[in-house]
């Protein structure tokens, strides 16, 4: 009884736990009990926390015993990204430098998911401080897609998309620097939403000068709700966004009824879909998914739809420098030197590579042309809708295909559509499309204005309704695939 309790949503599961049908230990016990079974296969976890877990939820029955109001996560299982501090359970950032890290404080989105009464059941596997769209690091074994073990989740959110995809939890927090939120969501067959720069602020991660590599990525970085719905992402978002003093770019979010908004229609709305950016190799069958789905989704929706480019070009090389830009390059190169080969192998590279002030400084014009090209785009359309990464899922233990639809690329081209929108700050989700005809999912993005966060959630939730997903299980052990 109680371990099908956990293919429900975030939403429904704290509402009985609210009411007393069901108490939060026995949720509590029940994914415990389902980690257990399930995370052999999928890897998702890199630490988990059963007894804090049960801890947790005894604190939140005696809360409901005792007459106090309960919070809108009441009870609902949750797992938290390695890169985002948890106080008093480990945190790797998934770099043998830390691998014995015990935060003193929870970063500001646990904080708040706690305060709301989730229960924390662990931490996700994720590469070394994130810099990789996949999931592998020095210290722990590789999260596996759920829907093909062979094949990657995608990252830097790896074991979060993981752990939702195997129904492990309803909700995950995940962080997004150039696309890790949506990655593994498009290729988990979950959602993800990256908001508006500011909207879910960020401490100490990327913020806390005293931990290189950590601290980077500042003004690229998002932390972002995971979860098998989009009104669960929305409940998230009600609880996590707003601003706290120790982020300097935080952003208020008063303008923003988070769950108001999955019902605002879009009829009228202008819409522009892109296939490719105009430049991009993609997948024919993530084309053909996308295009189909795209169509689908403003023929019902009553919304127009141009199938039209932004107009930006290849611009990776200049978020590549950024990324670097913002790194500790002298505290991460004092690491490396200690840390020698327990380091991975693009990291270093990145470490070693001699950057230019220059090539800094050109990385940040880069930045701002493209934030001018897409203001000025969008001032013609509501939404930007274009698929969220070029190829289906693909083997573990690689970086990226360098072959695409025929054409050579390099191993990071198939995050081409991802990156743009931390360059800009604008919101951007991904939706599951549909499925290849060898079972793997495929994600739409769906992109928006900027702090346009009600519309892409909005939309969102319309395309959902459109073409729901969240009845669809990947086959596992104990798992009915339907």
């Amino acid at each position: 009884m109680f371990d099908e309790l956990l293919d429900k949503d975030a939403t429904t599961l704290a509402a009985l736990v609210r009411c007393g049908e069901v108490s939060a230990r026995e949720l509590t016990q029940a994914a415990i009990n389902r980690l257990e079974q399930r995370e052999p296969y999928i890897q998702a976890f890199c630490t988990a926390t059963p007894e804090l877990a049960l801890a947790q939820a005894d604190a939140v029955d005696a809360k409901r015993s005792n007459g106090q109001v309960l919070g809108p996560l009441a009870g609902v299982p949750l797992a938290v990204k390695d890169l985002i501090s948890t106080a008093g359970v480990r945190t790797t950032s998934g770099s043998a430098a830390y691998k014995d890290f015990i935060p003193e404080d929870d970063d500001i989105c646990v904080e708040r998911l706690l305060a709301a009464d989730a229960i924390l059941l662990g931490k996700t596997t994720a590469p070394e401080f994130g810099y990789s769209g996949v999931g592998h690091n020095p210290l722990f074994p590789s999260p596996r897609n759920p829907w093909d073990l062979s094949k990657t989740p995608g990252g830097s959110s790896a074991g979060s998309g993981a752990a939702l995809a195997a129904r492990l939890c309803p909700i995950a927090l995940g962080s997004d620097g150039g696309g890790s939120v949506r990655i593994p969501a498009a290729h988990c067959g979950v959602y993800g939403l990256k908001a508006s720069m500011g909207r879910v602020p960020l401490w100490p991660g990327c913020r806390d000068e005293r931990y290189p590599g950590v601290s980077s990525w500042e003004s690229l970085e998002h932390v972002g709700p995971m979860t098998r719905t989009v009104r669960d992402a929305a409940l998230m978002m009600s609880v996590i966004a707003g601003p706290d003093m120790r982020d300097r770019h935080s952003i208020p979010s008063t303008d923003v009824d988070w769950l108001a908004a999955l019902e605002k229609p879009l009829s009228g709305l202008r819409i522009a879909f892109s296939a490719d950016f105009g430049y991009i190799a993609v997948d024919p069958e993530v084309r053909r998914i996308t295009t189909e789905a795209a169509r689908r989704f403003a023929r019902e929706s009553g919304a127009e739809l141009d199938e039209v480019d932004p107009g930006i070009a290849d611009e990776v090389a200049s978020f590549a420098a950024l990324v670097a830009f913002e790194s500790d390059l002298s505290g991460m190169r004092k690491m490396q030197a200690e840390l020698g080969p327990k380091m991975s192998p693009h990291l270093s590279a990145m470490l070693q590579h001699e950057w230019r002030a220059e090539t800094f400084t050109d990385a940040n014009t880069t930045r701002k042309k493209v934030c001018n090209q897409l203001w000025r785009f969008m001032q013609r359309y509501d939404l930007l809708l274009t698929p969220t990464l070029a190829v289906p899922p693909f083997p573990l233990n690689m970086q990226g295909p360098e072959m695409i639809d025929g054409r050579m690329v390099r191993s990071d081209h198939w995050l081409s559509f991802c990156f743009p929108f931390n360059f800009t700050g604008q919101p951007a989700a991904s939706v599951p499309a549909g499925f290849t005809a060898s079972g793997l999912p495929i994600g739409l993005q769906i992109v928006g204005r900027h702090l346009d966060d009600g519309l892409v959630l909005a939309a969102s939730a319309a395309f959902e309704r459109i073409q729901p997903w969240n009845h669809l299980y990947p086959a596992l052990p104990g798992v009915a695939h339907e």
